[in-house]
């Protein structure tokens, strides 16, 4: 098996910044979800979801950030590379990389953890700066690299998560590799290149390639052009607002009606949790879902949004009170596992499988919006925030239904 590239993903271009409000918590619940996720499948779990596109692409929902921008990308690596690095020795996971100046210390980096670890930090320095190449250089596809992370175990699997600009077309394209196994970096090592079809581009490491290579080699000027067949791609909509197509209708509806509309005492699975609001329960089932679902339930990133809204206001302000309720149960939940009493953490556990059945015969209403003016209109409540300021009670007062 060779190296495989697992996805890309199109994202519409947005500037800013993360306030330091927003940071800090998504420093938190980033860690309090790798520590879970490794508590439950392992280190190379934490690699591998890395490098699945739309699982990234929901981490971010969950955290708060526009659940389409481009910005999702640095700030969620960001994020993960603050709060990871001080536990790296006992996660056994590190990131190295960044944004700009930032990506150019990756080499570094590798080769001082080599020296910590016992790896290769030689190696895997090359295997950095050749992912890179291949995606900037190699494949010509109009995007140029500005971020590049490179996510290694002490145990020697690495992913990569790195993102190029377009600035003609006003997006950015987000490419993960996984390392399964190498074996070449110069002969197939995609499992796909894709992205919005801009024509015919230039890649230099298709298996059809190869003489051409020799004869480059050889100073030869002959270059052949192949559209890549399209497998994983994920491309997020130029509008902001979420809108009903966006997301899984009947999935979101099951996780808000349990939530909401079915007391948790029903379930026994939740008495562990008995105490926590349905807006804290709704979002705690999304969480728990980033952290123990499968990759099939992530193909509506949008979805993860009604967790934690988005810092711009999409689809509703970060209710912060409920963010911090999140972050301290996982926290707990966590913590009391690292001294066998997993009962909490199973609790949570539970939220995501209580869902998955619910949504079985679940017949949703259509009523997305109604469902998005409330939480903009209860925002308040719970210490909504946007980069533009707090929210501020509704002059009107009626009642929506939600699912």
């Amino acid at each position: 098996m060779a190296l495989k590239r697992s996805g890309s993903a199109d994202l519409p271009l947005h500037y800013g910044h993360v306030p330091r409000w927003l940071a800090e918590r998504m420093g938190r619940l980033g860690l309090a979800i790798t520590e879970a996720i490794i508590a439950e499948y392992g280190k190379a779990e934490v690699l591998r979801r890395l490098s699945d596109p739309f699982w990234f692409q929901s981490l971010g929902c969950v955290m708060g950030m526009d659940w389409h921008s481009s910005g999702i990308t640095t700030s969620v690596m960001g994020a993960l590379k603050r709060a990871i690095n001080p536990h790296a020795k006992e996660f056994g996971i590190y990131i190295c990389g960044g944004k700009g100046n930032h990506s150019r210390q990756t080499p570094a980096e590798l080769i001082k953890i080599g020296e910590q670890t016992g790896l290769d930090g030689h190696f895997l320095a090359r295997c950095s700066k050749l992912s890179a190449k291949v995606d900037n250089t190699a494949v010509q596809d109009g995007f140029q690299l500005y971020l590049h992370n490179f996510i290694v175990s002490n145990e020697g699997q690495w992913a990569v998560v790195q993102q190029g600009m377009s600035p003609q077309s006003t997006t950015a394209r987000r490419y993960h590799w996984h390392s399964a196994s190498l074996t070449s970096f110069v002969e197939e090592p995609h499992t796909s290149i894709c992205g919005e079809n801009q024509g015919s581009i230039l890649n230099m490491v298709a298996k059809e390639a190869v003489p051409t290579q020799a004869s480059l080699l050889n100073m030869a000027h002959e270059s052949p052009d192949r559209m890549i067949k399209e497998i994983s791609k994920l491309t997020m909509p130029a509008h902001h607002e979420v809108q009903a197509a966006d997301v899984d209708i009947k999935r979101l509806g099951s996780i808000l009606w349990l939530a909401h509309e079915k007391q948790p005492k029903d379930f026994e699975e939740l008495l562990l949790l008995e105490g926590l609001g349905p807006r804290t329960l709704q979002s705690l089932t999304l969480v728990s879902e980033v952290i123990y679902g499968t990759p099939s339930r992530f193909k509506d990133p949008a979805r993860f949004s009604f967790a934690h809204g988005g810092k711009d206001g999409h689809p509703f302000p970060v209710p912060i009170k409920v963010y911090d309720e999140t972050i301290t149960t996982l926290r707990t939940a966590v913590d009391k596992a690292k001294l066998g009493q997993s009962d909490k953490q199973q609790a949570i556990k539970s939220l995501s499988e209580l869902s998955i059945r619910a949504e079985k015969d679940f017949i949703p209403n259509t009523n997305l919006d109604a469902v998005i003016e409330k939480e903009r209109d209860e925002s308040w409540k719970y210490e909504g925030r946007t980069v533009f300021g707090k929210a501020v009670p509704p002059r009107k007062n009626q009642q929506l239904k939600l699912f």
